[in-house]
């Protein structure tokens, strides 16, 4: 599974009003694994940005003039994201203003939807936590992801910190670093160990009630996810076979 997690920065808030996207920042991640590839370009927007956006993520006017327009990087952008399941905190936004720069662009799509599926982080965490702020600083101190380079928005860092969060509160285990053991494991792909059985045993202890709880929570959280139902539903319960 590829998802790519998405974020912009903008002159404004309203496309209506003729504001415009000026940075896309997107990390990818593969089977809920951040990879090595991301896509991140700042716009020049043709217009000034509003002071307020100015004061949010820092990027000004004189550094946006020398950067290319939406039109220059959008088949770069578009086939970066082709068939990725976009990952985005409050996604109507970014959206709308995604779809309002294709639609000044010859032969584009005329909705990303088009081509991507879309998951809104924001909905997800107001499931997860109803009635606390989940904006994503909150969501970072909540769940514990180092946000201390957030000195202003900026849709890189910020795509990199949502898709740590978006791990976390989706139930993996998580680390950005792009240093694996991949390497060592594939030199030994296919190598056969044998275990000294002799002697050897195991203490298989079970799980205690508050264990079993936390798990059926866990499992109904899924179910909620995945329109009320799960594979496991349909199987034999084998602890009643012990």
């Amino acid at each position: 599974m590829r998802q790519i997690v998405l974020d912009t920065e903008t002159t404004g808030l309203e496309p209506a009003a003729g504001h415009r996207i000026i940075e896309l920042g997107c990390v990818e991640l593969v089977n809920r694994r951040v990879t090595s590839s991301s896509f991140h370009r700042y716009v020049n927007p043709g217009r000034t940005v509003d002071a307020g956006a100015l004061e949010v993520h820092g990027i000004d006017d004189e550094f946006l003039a020398t950067q290319p327009s939406f039109a220059d990087v959008a088949e770069e952008f578009l086939e970066f994201v082709h068939d990725a399941e976009l990952v985005i905190h409050n996604a109507e936004f970014d959206v709308e203003f995604i779809n309002h720069e294709l639609r000044r662009v010859p032969d584009a799509p005329r909705d990303i939807r088009e081509l991507c599926q879309v998951l809104d982080t924001l909905a997800l965490a107001r499931r997860m936590h109803p009635g606390k702020a989940n904006d994503l600083d909150s969501l970072a101190r909540r769940h514990g992801v180092d946000a201390s380079r957030r000195e202003y928005h900026g849709a890189l860092l910020d795509a990199q910190i949502l898709a740590e969060i978006y791990l976390i509160m989706t139930g993996a285990q998580v680390s950005l670093s792009l240093e694996t053991d991949d390497a060592a494991a594939d030199a030994h792909a296919g190598e056969y160990v044998p275990v000294e059985r002799a002697g050897l045993a195991l203490t298989v202890p079970g799980a205690s009630p508050e264990e079993d709880a936390a798990h059926e929570a866990l499992l109904e959280f899924i179910r909620s996810q995945s329109g009320g139902s799960a594979l496991w539903d349909t199987l034999p319960d084998r602890r009643d076979e012990s």
